[in-house]
């Protein structure tokens, strides 16, 4: 009898997963300018992501690398803003006015298909709720695109901090400041902060594949992003950037003030991004198709 009612449930499992599968596939039935539903954003998440498992991890790393280092550009405006508006408007307002500029490299990072791990998080996430791939192939494919991530920032970090004072558009001064500003919060606030950081940059993944051309996608990034600026969340890999460029300019910032940042942003994001946007715009979906049954 226990026999019988396991491969019950599991017919029942099965026979689920299948109605999810058919939902998904469904064609869309609207024309090219209706917006889409929530299945087709889902179906559409769902096989990008199953894309992105099925490319080799040579060029998972070097799109993640590419995707570190253009990230650096919003770092390279936010220090030259910072500095050319030093004396022009009061201290309290300069951090909130490199909202502005912060969004540049994450539109460079979006719009060039590169892999941002943020904003891949809870894409990456979805075909193991669909039961396509394992738990154990997305940390493998996130630790990839983190590690790509994360050097492509030591790199533009290097060449920006040795640059922007031979240029004179920013000085170590600034880049120290703006580390000290990211890292003056305890490590529960990091990450509860880089927690909202991931869920928002999870939701900027779904507006982006339910959005058709690239002026709607370049404002979606734009309010997102600027969001997160102007209200000080924490992103890790651009965070990374900011941190590890002042470890390396000031004896004040030490490799623990590093690592301990950049685990906990890492950690939060991710959270975020898993759960507050792939597991429950997935359940959702779930949901209504068990109601329908």
């Amino acid at each position: 009898m226990a026999w019988k009612k396991e491969k019950t449930e599991e017919q029942l499992e099965a026979d689920k997963q299948r109605d999810i599968d058919k939902e998904l596939k469904k064609p869309s039935a609207k024309g090219i300018d209706s917006a889409k539903t929530h299945g087709e954003i889902l179906r559409d998440q769902i096989n990008d992501a199953q894309e992105t498992y099925d490319k080799s991890p040579h060029s998972i790393f070097t799109s993640s690398l590419t995707a570190g280092l253009e990230i650096g550009f919003s770092y390279l405006m936010i220090c030259t803003l910072y500095f050319f508006l030093i004396g022009k408007v009061e201290d309290s307002s300069l951090i909130r006015l490199v909202a502005l500029v912060y969004p540049l490299g994450f539109i460079l990072v979006v719009l060039g298909q590169s892999i941002l791990f943020t904003e891949q998080t809870a894409l990456l996430t979805l075909p193991v709720l669909n039961n396509k791939r394992t738990i154990g192939s997305m940390l493998k494919l996130w630790g990839i695109v983190i590690a790509g991530n994360l050097v492509g920032g030591y790199m533009i970090s290097g060449i920006l901090l040795w640059l922007g004072p031979h240029l004179g558009i920013f000085t170590k001064e600034v880049v120290v400041t703006i580390a000290e500003h990211v890292l003056h919060s305890t490590t529960p606030v990091i990450f509860v902060s880089a927690i909202v950081a991931g869920w928002l940059m999870g939701l900027l993944s779904w507006l982006l594949a339910s959005s058709r051309d690239t002026i709607s996608r370049i404002v979606m990034i734009f309010m997102i992003t600027a969001v997160m600026s102007f209200t000080g969340l924490h992103h890790s890999i651009i965070g990374s950037v900011e941190v590890f460029s002042g470890m390396l300019s000031s004896p004040n910032i030490s490799l623990w003030d590093y690592v301990s940042f950049q685990s906990t942003a890492l950690m939060g994001n991710a959270f975020g991004g898993a759960i507050f946007v792939a597991l429950l715009k997935y359940r959702a979906f779930v949901f209504n198709i068990i109601s329908k049954a």
